[in-house]
């Protein structure tokens, strides 16, 4: 597969740009100065490396990551025992194999055997983890973090148990931790605007509108999952040949407390934002651990207070959390702060002109007998429809007669209790929602659900990436520009999606939806909230799209002027069941829908 499907040109840029940034104070300290400060830039380099591997699993997926210290912790278990010396190996490992026992490999060749090694059983784990959402998942990284360190304790023999591993090369010096650091920026600033990482940061955003586009959001966690567990094995290996002497409590709570602060004051989302609380909180650190080891101000003298440092990081958390819950830089690069060097990485794309969409293959989709009960209640009730291409198909009914739990049923959101879906011949029922966009079905969402962060244009690249896996980034964006314009929204491409006005939003929705290429749409209220001029656009469009494209249209929608002009034919539930089905003309003479809408009484006066 070609390069430029995965890198893009001004993230490259973005990632030497705040490279420099970096590099450039550390190789002045370097040169310039001696004693502690090395130190503690070495230091910072290290941890920086660190927040920045957990960046690019939590930034992009949203979920934070508890457990990272545990793939720390191998790193450095791993990475020490192959490069001490063999003779002190015997003594300090004597049930490790005589392979690893009588060699001794240099720092790079550790390294990448520790990245490989680690990031084989990060994959092992992430199946599972990267099933899970929210705080089940970091809970269960919390997990993590407890049963490796209890594994290193018992392998004594193995691993040394809890005692201190000794003997480790000092490999680890400014220049050395400057140039794994700016690996893992630069890993981590790509992966971010990569096309795994565009489709994982959808997912972050909506994963139900994730799915709707066909995002396998699992998969592509389990893609980040992986690449943040093998930078985060180099973090601990630096740790370990910087120190020379570590323990597996050097891992633990007070390790990933100080990494998840950095990563979480800075901006989570952000890889500048990495640095730059990377930055912050270890200038607090020095500072507060000069207070806790007693200090003299020469006026007076400060005594030892434990625990100033931990109880500092808690409170800098807490006021973040309180101000700015994004973190100081929230979803924003370098580039965002520096305007020129916005002018020199670009701004949204130009575009061209890409080839006109297929139209979408004749074809059925086909409600056969689709039943969906909770408990005792049913709120759908053994419906049949059928929705050609090129046709469009309204759904109405009152409130809370299932109509968007049946729009559920169709898309995958619902596991129907009877009954079952196709396309054509294939049957879609119990298929993952992802899986049924990819065979053809695209859908919108009562409430609308865009990718609040991400911008109009990312909205519809995101699903044009999976769509095309192939397709050269560039073209991406070509092709996301002119959905944009078929739905009269293409100026918006650079807004970030939450800053859009409703019926600019609802539009969007339909331009992702559009990029599937889908057979079928199912569009849940498309008109809600719109004013009669937007509505008598939207319509416009809609109906265009159905003779350009030739989809399948099936509409619910309140706005009966609109279900009226637009349908060719309409269905009707009520309490669950379908009672009319036909012409407008047809459904607005049935008694059951009068009755339905208007009560017994009033449809038997209309009648009278």
């Amino acid at each position: 597969m070609a390069l430029s499907t995965y890198l893009v040109p001004s993230a490259a840029k973005s990632a030497v740009a705040l490279c420099l940034v970096v590099a450039l104070p550390c190789l002045a300290i370097h040169v310039a100065f001696t004693g502690p400060l090395v130190t503690t830039i070495t230091n910072f380099l290290v941890m920086l490396t660190a927040v920045a591997a957990l960046g690019v699993f939590a930034g992009n997926s949203g979920i934070l990551s508890f457990g990272h210290c545990a793939f720390m912790a191998l790193g450095a278990q791993i990475s020490a025992t192959l490069t001490i010396a063999p003779a002190m190996k015997k003594s300090a490992f004597p049930l490790l194999p005589d392979f690893i026992l009588q060699n001794q490999l240099g720092l790079v060749l550790a390294l990448l055997v520790t990245m490989i090694l680690v990031g084989t059983v990060a994959w092992a784990i992430g199946l599972a983890i990267c099933r899970l959402n929210g705080s089940s998942a970091s809970i269960s990284t919390l997990g993590l973090l407890i049963i490796v360190e209890s594994l290193i304790v018992a392998a004594q023999g193995y691993t040394r148990g809890n005692q201190a591993v000794y003997g480790v090369q000092k490999l680890i010096n400014i220049p050395t931790a400057l140039a794994l650091a700016l690996l893992a920026i630069a890993v981590a600033r790509l992966f971010r605007d990569s096309r795994p990482g565009l489709l994982l940061r959808a997912g972050r955003e909506n994963e139900a509108a994730a799915q709707s586009v066909g995002i396998d959001v699992p998969r592509q966690r389990l893609t980040a999952w992986v690449v943040s567990a093998m930078l985060s094995a180099m973090a601990g290996a630096m740790m370990a040949h910087f120190l020379t002497v570590f323990s597996p409590k050097q891992f633990y709570f007070d390790l990933t407390f100080a990494i998840i602060v950095m990563q979480v004051v800075g901006g989570m989302a952000s890889v500048t934002g990495a640095v730059a609380g990377a930055v912050l909180v270890t200038a607090l650190i020095e500072v507060l651990r000069r207070f806790e080891n007693g200090l003299d101000l020469g006026f007076m003298q400060v005594p030892q207070i434990f625990g100033v440092t931990q109880v500092g990081l808690s409170l800098i958390i807490i006021v973040t959390l309180y101000r700015r819950r994004e973190g100081l830089l929230g979803f924003a690069e370098i580039e965002n702060f520096w305007p020129a060097l916005r002018r020199v990485i670009g701004g949204a794309p130009i575009g061209g002109t890409p080839a006109a969409a297929s139209p979408a293959p004749a074809g059925e989709l086909a409600v056969e007998g689709v039943t969906k009960a909770y408990g005792g209640l049913v709120a759908v009730d053994q419906v049949n429809l059928t929705l050609r291409t090129g046709e469009i198909l309204g759904l109405i009914g009152p409130n809370g007669s299932g109509k968007t739990t049946l729009l559920g049923c169709i898309a995958g959101t619902h596991a129907p209790t009877a009954g079952k879906v196709r396309i054509d011949q294939t049957e879609i029922t119990g298929h993952p929602p992802y899986v049924v966009a990819r065979l053809g079905i695209g859908r919108t969402f009562q409430n609308i659900r865009l990718f609040t962060n991400l911008t109009a244009l990312e909205n519809v690249m995101a699903a044009l990436a999976q769509r095309h896996s192939a397709i050269p980034r560039q073209e991406l964006e070509s092709r996301a520009l002119d959905l944009l314009g078929e739905l009269k929204i293409a100026e918006l491409a650079g807004r970030t999606a939450g800053t859009l006005a409703y019926g600019q939003q609802r539009r969007l929705e339909i331009a992702r939806a559009l990029a599937l290429e889908p057979r079928f749409m199912l569009l849940d209220e498309p008109a809600a909230g719109m004013n009669e001029s937007e509505t008598n656009d939207l319509l416009g469009i809609l109906a265009w799209l159905v003779k350009e494209r030739g989809l399948g249209l099936l509409i619910v929608d309140h706005d009966m002027q609109l279900i009226m002009r637009l349908c060719q034919r309409i269905a009707v539930l009520n309490k669950g069941q379908l009672i009319a089905l036909g012409t407008p003309a047809e459904v607005q003479r049935n008694p059951a829908v009068r009755e339905a809408y208007l009560g017994r009484r009033h449809a038997e006066k209309m009648i009278a």
